[in-house]
């Protein structure tokens, strides 16, 4: 008796694409889990184009509708529409192994700018029009910025219109979308240059996208909103002459809970106007005591700091024994007072970021707020380049002239 041999399955020919796309997802800032959910759809395709014995060159809009219909029919919950294949169909039209969709453009100024932008990636810079296609969806919303009764409106763009933008509309975009937007952005804003539209290039006004920082922005109490908590500490008090001191120090410095808790007597140098804060890592380093913050430390250590407290602490507890207030007790008293003034919960951080935003108002610089707040890396502080748009406008405007 013969025995055939197997027959050696083929490659699935949409699988072996699983690994790329799956770098694909990844380079665009997919989570973990929506990138396995997107490789699962991948493949329940691919045995679906191989059941109805249709090649990867033949699927159309209405192939993709006829295998959802039937995902649908078997009782899917999740991934069912046409959009769900969106990430797909873009990249297997990006190796040219599917028909591409034509790029739909609306009528009027944006249409007209965006057919020539088209005409730049595409042959200029040999762009696949699929990816013409996403530049467009990430435009768009900064285009239509830019339109008025009047048309569009680009010769006149100035850094702070451009980063302005990107400010005010990455954060509540995903990281990958986020980084689309910016590299689409820095494209146009190039095409605009190359083409005459703008007198100079602002390509690098596009601020770039920090992967970590784009969804939760510090965000620092309003100067009303400080006087209210500083108010709500009774001087006439041991307690709250204590208390407001801390809040000074906490909202005019940025100095974290531990600092404040570890601040000693000897850290200050009144003769110089500076003290050393004991930092992170056992960092020691020396900040400038401006005058309203040394005057409320002289008010407490003359007339509220107990006479018999216990080692050199500046600030210590009110009850006997008088010991060091921990750094628990300083978010406590932070806490407190803004519950008396009505703020909700504030935690302690959170002063640290108001110190922060009221340097970037006042004008300093970034890299100056760096030395302030004692940040070891630069993109710690550039978060608060994102903080206040107004004077974000500020900061840009200056960039064209000086930096281009």
């Amino acid at each position: 008796m013969l025995i055939e041999p197997k027959k050696r399955r083929g490659k699935n020919p949409v699988t072996v694409l699983s690994k790329g796309f799956e770098e694909d997802l990844l380079r665009q800032g997919y989570a973990p889990g929506t990138i396995w959910k997107h490789r699962k759809l991948l493949n329940d395709l691919s045995g679906w184009l191989q059941g109805q014995q249709i090649a990867m060159g033949d699927l159309s809009m209405a192939q993709v509708d006829r295998f959802m219909a039937d995902r649908r029919a078997a009782g899917v919950r999740k991934l069912k529409t046409r959009k769900a294949l969106g990430p797909i169909l873009d990249h297997l039209r990006g190796l040219g192994l599917v028909p591409v969709a034509e790029v739909p453009v609306v009528d009027g100024p944006v249409a007209e700018i965006l057919n020539r932008y088209r005409q730049f990636l595409t042959a200029e810079r040999g762009l696949v029009p699929v990816t013409a296609l996403r530049y467009f969806d990430c435009l768009r919303p900064f285009l239509d910025r830019r339109l008025s009764a009047d048309g569009l409106d680009l010769g006149g763009l100035t850094a702070a219109d451009v980063t302005s933008f990107v400010v005010a509309w990455c954060p509540g975009l995903n990281t990958g979308v986020a980084k689309l937007t910016v590299t689409a952005l820095r494209s146009f804003l190039g095409f605009l240059h190359v083409h005459g539209v703008t007198e100079r290039s602002l390509v690098s006004a596009v601020p770039t996208v920090l992967r970590r920082r784009l969804a939760g922005l510090p965000k620092g109490l309003e100067p009303d909103q400080v006087r209210q908590l500083l108010a709500a500490c009774d001087v006439g008090t041991v307690v709250g002459n204590r208390d407001l001191a801390i809040l000074t120090l906490l909202v005019r410095l940025g100095l974290r809970r531990d600092e404040v808790a570890r601040l000693g007597l000897d850290d200050i140098d009144w003769r110089a106007g500076t003290i050393r804060v004991r930092g992170k890592g056992n960092c020691h380093e020396r900040l400038p005591l401006p005058p309203d913050v040394g005057r409320r430390l002289a008010d407490y250590l003359r007339h509220a700091r107990p006479a018999d407290a216990l080692g050199r602490t500046v600030f210590v507890r009110h009850f006997a024994p008088h010991h060091a207030l921990g750094a628990a007790r300083v978010s406590g008293i932070v806490a407190d007072a803004a519950r008396r003034a009505g703020l909700g919960r504030v935690h302690a951080h959170r002063l640290r970021h108001t110190a922060a935003t009221e340097l970037l108002r006042a004008g300093a610089t970034l890299p100056e707020i760096g030395q302030i707040l004692r940040h070891r890396r630069a993109e710690t502080t550039a978060i608060y380049a994102k903080v206040d748009r107004n004077t974000l406008r500020l900061i840009a405007r200056v960039w064209p002239e000086g930096a281009l």
